[in-house]
C-alpha cells in the first residue's frame, strides 16, 4: 500500500444522495490543518482547493489542504504516482 502525507483539514462531506439526485452535503468548519498519512487509494481527485477522498459507510469527504496544487501534483509526479 502507498500513502502521501498531506496537511489538511475537514471541507464537506457528501452522504449520500437524495431523491432529486442532488448530493447531501455537511460542511464542516475545522479551523486547524492537521497532518494525515492518506491511502493513494482513497483520493478520487485533487483540485486547487480540495482533495476528493472515499470514506466508511459510502460517504466521501472534500478535505481542503495547504501546500498548493502544484507542489501537490509535483510530489505525486516526483514519485511516480502521476502520468
Amino acid at each position: 500500500m502507498r500513502y502521501i502525507s498531506v496537511r489538511v483539514r475537514s471541507g464537506l462531506i457528501c452522504h449520500g444522495y437524495d431523491a432529486d439526485n442532488h448530493e447531501i452535503l455537511e460542511e464542516v468548519q475545522d479551523d486547524v490543518f492537521v497532518e494525515k498519512l492518506v491511502l493513494i487509494d482513497r483520493i478520487q481527485s485533487i483540485g486547487e482547493k480540495y482533495i476528493l477522498v472515499t470514506a466508511s459507510h459510502g460517504r466521501t469527504m472534500y478535505w481542503e489542504y495547504e501546500g498548493g496544487f502544484e507542489a501537490l501534483k509535483s510530489r505525486l509526479h516526483k514519485s511516480g504516482l502521476l502520468l
